[in-house]
């Protein structure tokens, strides 16, 4: 009997040695800094207190640093001159076939213009001006007014002013439709362009789009879920399951340490599955979080070389560059 006990006891203990000496990063080094992921390019910030998804935060913007509108060319070009890995932007349909780049569901807040973006055509949203509704004093003084007038760019304008670069592209919907017309639209793009795109989104109109371009990085809460579910259950083993692989992850910095081999190895383990670990502020539930600070920065865990999202770009790259 005390035979069988002790072997119970030492298969345990085996198993036990396994998971840990699997999963722990003590032994896992790398010599590569953090990534960066600037949101929307170099942006506008605005006081986050009490933000929703239907708080206009052009009517809150801070004090402004520069003179950079979000979801603009010269926005992005600003966003990779000092130092950004992808830039992250927001599309819209038109109703004439084209695709805009713009945050907002509707145009009242940042511009002149009126009703649902996608509702309008390419020349409408063209002639607007995106830096309309920006103010810092609760209205006395709008400094981008006619600064933004036409600079509301195409998704082909943006294709081709940063071709091999890394874009990540934010489907706005939960149209499915949206998704096949994304595809199709990027499919005449030559895959050299494509390669470098990443899309991510609402459930269906990002499974739309795996079906019409299979080989393209995409993330959704699906898409999460049925990799990180599983990863979970089974992950102690190394082993990643085959809905992990070329995709990306959005992970909360209080959700990271969950995973199994967090952070280095987890981030290793994805990308030899051609995936991306990005990981964002706070658990997941706030609005757009990411590391804005150096304060935000002591937050990161120790030799993450993943990607990190971030709002300031242009203060981020400088003070994770150079530390």
């Amino acid at each position: 009997m005390n035979f069988f006990k002790n072997k119970i006891v030492i298969s345990i203990l085996i198993l036990v040695a396994f998971t840990f000496f699997n999963n722990t990063t003590l032994f896992t080094t790398t010599n590569t800094k953090p990534r960066l992921l600037a949101h929307r390019g170099v942006a506008q910030t605005f006081n986050m207190e009490g933000v929703t998804g239907e708080s206009c935060t052009a009517e809150r913007i801070h004090k402004p640093e520069h003179n950079y509108l979000e979801n603009t060319i010269p926005s992005m070009d600003a966003a990779f001159t000092a130092g950004a890995d992808i830039v992250e932007f927001d599309v819209h349909p038109t109703t004439d076939g084209e695709f805009v780049v713009f945050h907002d569901w509707t145009l009242e807040c940042r511009t002149n213009g009126k009703g649902v973006t996608r509702e309008h055509s390419l020349s409408e949203l063209k002639a607007l001006d995106v830096g309309y509704g920006y103010t810092a004093d609760d209205g006395k003084t709008y400094p981008f007014r006619v600064k933004g007038v036409g600079m509301m760019p195409t998704l082909g304008e943006v294709l081709t002013n940063f071709n091999g670069k890394e874009l990540l592209i934010h489907v706005k919907s939960n149209d499915p439709t949206e998704g096949r017309k994304l595809g199709k639209y990027l499919k005449s793009y030559p895959i050299e362009t494509v390669k470098h795109i990443s899309v991510y989104g609402g459930d269906e109109p990002i499974a739309a789009l795996q079906k019409e371009i299979p080989e393209l990085r995409t993330m959704s809460k699906e898409t999460m879920k049925s990799c990180l579910l599983p990863y979970i259950a089974v992950g102690w083993t190394g082993y990643v399951p085959e809905a992990c692989k070329y995709t990306q992850l959005h992970i909360p910095e209080k959700i990271g340490p969950w995973l199994w081999g967090w952070p280095e190895k987890f981030v290793q383990r994805m990308e030899k599955n051609d995936s991306r670990t990005i990981i964002v502020g706070g658990n997941g539930s706030g609005f757009s979080e990411g590391f804005d600070s150096q304060d935000d920065l002591k937050r990161l865990p120790e030799d993450f070389s993943g990607f990190i999202w971030t709002n300031k770009i242009e203060k981020m790259a400088p003070a994770v560059t150079n530390p």
